[in-house]
């Protein structure tokens, strides 16, 4: 269904979910699971949330 988006800058509509839910999946496991990340799920969550950033903010030739 991404692809058959008519929306030019769904694309980073796409990246905020991504991101969004994979540190959301850590806090949830965190919240209510009693889940404990290690250094390495704390990286990836941020490297996911930069990578986010990069493709929401980025400026871009119209």
């Amino acid at each position: 269904m991404a692809t058959l988006q008519p929306d030019a800058p769904f694309g980073g509509t796409l990246a905020a979910y991504g991101g969004v839910f994979v540190a959301g999946s850590i806090v949830w496991g965190m919240a209510f699971d009693g889940y404990r990340p290690d250094r390495v799920d704390v990286l990836g969550a941020i490297i996911c949330l930069g990578g986010m950033a990069v493709l929401m903010y980025a400026p871009r030739s119209a």
